[in-house]
């Protein structure tokens, strides 16, 4: 510094008092100082006061001399101690060099500065207001400090600047806000936790509503409660409790919609503090914003979803995850079915869709060519939102929502009760908005499909209940559907002819959902039901040890489900136009083996069992020409039905086919059957040998099929027991009989069906031949 330069109106012994590396000397400078301008303030000489002030400033706090930075530093806060009342005059010319000594080198200059400007707030108090913002970012910095004395004169100061705050109604919040902001995503562990100490004042003063801008906020304070400081975190727990209760009690001034995908982002974090927390307020979110949270459905499912899964560990997690997920799903009503009303261009340019800003965020999170559900999302990031969530209607967006379901479906990573959630809510979409859940069915039939290859028995249940429902609601009975996998379907359902007087007439097709006034009716070929029958059958072909393992599980539920007659008939239907006979036949074996077996289908054994009216002889016939694909079924269906004289013609024609050991083993099982409660009456009608003579024939039949073995000597045995030997009839004394049976009902051309068994038969005779001729004949021959 240049002795001979002119400071006035400083005298040379204050300033060469101010250079001085002596503390006391400096202070003795400052007590001048102060002298001087109380001099100038009683004779209200503001010229001289400026003067002094930029001098002090330019010459001496800003200088490249450390004892003139620390002199000017004093002398300023002289001034200010000075001035008084009339500090507020000069609090920009007072606080700027002393901010800027803030980033000094010298610790011992930071903490003088700290010193200075404490003692320039203090004098001036409310009128430091205006310049909160530039104190506040000072003060963020010194928190960080790595010097203790530094970082000690910055707390006095900061408690003299929150005691400021609190007494005074004038605190500028829409200014600081973006400034807090800013500040609030400081890694640095001191940083964040003078954060949090202003937020929790700022939030206990009650002329400051800073519930207004937690949106503004709110993301950052979940990034500090990540912190790995156990007293911060417990802090902003604290933080987050306060304006959750606040929340709670004032829901009506609450911007839910604008936080919402804030805390969709936090709930898939893999820190359990956050993530649990998160979770606490998507809860309260939902029960007390109810269906403005709708719009933003997608994003909560991708972030629920997952944790439904976990396991004792994250219990805490699971369980209020679980809530929301059921309250998310109380939200959706047969309201949001109908058709979206269109918003006026302005309103739709304010209110985007948000499913879309959390599809920006979330890259590939959603239905992307990976499959992954996984989101991503950056620190700080910026959250668009419906700007007039509150006054417009809430729109369900279906497509976002069935994205993520499809999406977490898909993922076989995914658990159990994750999957078991997503079919639920698959299932109440269908129940609550069918018509424009069908719009997305052809996505998710084939997963949906798939599904029933799960290793849970509980998750194929909630499929099949998915599935169901998609089949037998009206909103999918339109022929505009497209075309079906499978067969060409639009050849028209078998045709079974049943003799009346004149002519045979054709049977109906296989009957679908029931009408209005509840009879059957038909299901088209371009229906849910009939494309539902088609792919299961398909899958069944293509996935033999799905079929063999599960097959009979998934089709006794399906017949709880829906109409078990409908089911057999359609797959009756389908398998008559199968052409890999050999899963024809073992398809046609699982479903009599479910018929004759299952409680499930004891209504459908009744209706088949005398075939007194016109729809039971429909559905034998449908049944009968499929079942000619596997000849031991076939009897057994005749068996069901009582249909004893054409189960002896069938026997007999079973002279003419190729006899295999699985051909013996099905004919075994048969004989097992007929023991079983099922065929009670069929065993009680051996006590009439008069009306019942080809039942008994038939029975020698089997037994003469038979080789010397348990079955055969069961079926023997059983036979031994019929009281009357004698077996045989005369023709006139049949006809009598046959003309006592059925005499009400139509009658069936049992002819044509033996001409379709022996044709059936014939092609699978044909197929056999063939595999033989190329050396991959599977069928064991019975060695004689």
């Amino acid at each position: 510094m240049n002795p001979e330069k002119d400071f006035a109106p400083l005298t040379p012994n204050i300033v060469r008092a101010l250079n001085d590396k002596l503390y006391e000397k400096r202070k003795v400078a400052a007590l001048e100082i102060e002298k001087l301008v109380r001099e100038f303030v009683a004779q209200n000489n503001t010229v001289q006061i400026k003067h002094v002030i930029q001098t002090l400033s330019q010459e001496f706090a800003l200088s490249q001399h450390p004892h003139s930075r620390k002199g000017g530093l004093i002398g300023l806060a002289a001034c200010s101690i000075a001035l008084g009342k009339d500090s507020g005059l000069y609090l920009k010319e007072l606080i700027e060099p002393v901010l800027a000594c803030f980033n000094d080198a010298d610790s011992r200059l930071r903490y003088y500065a700290c010193e200075a400007l404490y003692n320039i707030v203090k004098v001036a108090r409310g009128a430091v207001l205006p310049h909160f913002n530039v104190l506040f970012d000072g003060l963020s910095k010194l928190a960080a400090d790595p010097d203790p004395n530094v970082k000690s004169g910055s707390e006095l100061l900061d408690r003299l600047l929150k005691d400021i705050v609190t007494e005074s109604n004038k605190f500028d919040l829409v200014g600081f806000i973006p400034l807090l902001r800013e500040r609030i995503y400081s890694n640095n562990q001191y940083a964040r936790q003078f954060i949090i100490s202003w937020i929790l004042v700022l939030e206990s003063v009650p002329d400051i509503n800073l519930l207004d801008y937690l949106p503004e906020i709110l993301d950052g304070l979940f990034q500090i409660l990540g912190d790995n400081g156990k007293e911060i975190r417990k802090m902003c727990e604290v933080v987050l409790g306060e304006f959750l209760k606040e929340i709670k009690k004032n829901p009506s001034s609450v911007k839910f919609a604008e936080m919402a995908n804030i805390l969709v982002i936090h709930c898939q974090t893999t820190d359990d503090l956050i993530q649990l927390t998160a979770m606490c307020w998507m809860r309260e979110f939902i029960q007390l914003a109810g269906r403005v949270m709708l719009p933003y459905s997608s994003g909560i499912l991708t972030a629920v979803l997952p944790c439904l899964a976990y396991d004792d560990r994250k219990k805490s997690i699971k369980e209020v995850a679980n809530v929301c997920n059921q309250s998310l799903m109380k939200l959706v009503t047969p309201e949001d079915d109908e058709p979206d009303e269109p918003k006026p261009a302005v309103q739709r340019h304010a209110d985007p869709n948000p499913d879309d800003s959390l599809a920006k965020q979330e890259g590939t999170g959603s239905g992307g060519p990976d499959g992954a559900c996984d989101s991503s999302f950056s620190s700080g990031v910026s959250v668009s939102s419906p700007a007039s969530t509150g006054r417009a209607p809430v729109t369900l967006h279906l497509d976002g929502i069935v994205q993520v379901l499809n999406c977490h479906l898909s993922d076989m990573a995914i658990g159990m009760m994750t999957r078991i959630a997503v079919l639920k809510w698959l299932y109440h979409l269908y129940i609550k908005t069918p018509r424009k859940m069908f719009r997305h069915t052809d996505s998710l039939f084939p997963i949906l499909l798939q599904t029933l290859s799960d290793e849970s028995d509980e998750v194929i249940l909630k499929d099949l209940e998915v599935l169901a429902e998609i089949a037998s609601s009206p909103a999918g009975q339109t022929d505009d559907l497209g075309p079906l996998d499978g067969p060409d379907l639009r050849v028209s359902h078998s045709e079974l002819q049943v003799p009346t007087p004149g002519r045979a007439s054709l049977l109906p097709t296989p009957k679908g959902p029931r009408t209005v006034d509840g009879s059957p009716a038909i299901p088209e070929p371009y229906s849910y039901f009939y494309k539902f029958m088609i792919n299961l059958l398909k899958m069944f072909s293509s996935e033999r040890r799905l079929l063999e393992v599960r097959g009979a599980f998934i089709i006794r539920q399906l017949c709880l489900l829906l109409n078990a007659e409908n089911i057999f008939h359609s797959m009756a239907d389908i398998l008559l136009r199968e052409e890999d006979l050999k899963f024809a036949s073992t398809m046609v074996h699982t479903l009599n083996t479910i018929l004759l077996t299952s409680t499930e289908l004891f209504q459908l054994r009744n209706q088949l069992k005398d075939l007194k009216t016109l729809e039971s002889q429909n559905l034998f016939c449908c049944l009968y020409r499929s079942w000619c694909h596997n000849p031991v079924t076939t009897v057994s269906l005749c068996f069901l039905t009582q249909n004893y004289r054409h189960a002896y013609d069938l026997i007999q024609k079973f002279g003419d086919l190729e006899v295999t050991v699985d051909f013996l083993t099905e004919v075994d099982k048969l004989v097992q059957l007929i023991e079983c409660p099922i065929f009670t009456y069929l065993r009680l009608q051996l006590l009439d040998v008069k009306n019942n003579p080809y039942l008994i024939k038939a029975l020698y039949g089997l037994l003469m099929l038979l080789p010397q073995s348990s079955a055969f000597q069961l079926l023997s045995h059983r036979l031994q027991c019929v009281p009357n030997p004698e077996l045989l009839q005369t023709e006139d004394s049949l006809k009598a009989v046959l003309k006592s049976q059925k005499a009400d009902a139509p009658s069936i051309d049992y002819t044509e069906l033996l001409q379709h068994f022996e044709k059936v038969q014939k092609k699978h005779l044909e197929v056999r031949h063939q595999r033989s001729g190329r050396g991959d004949h599977l069928d064991r021959r019975v060695v004689l």
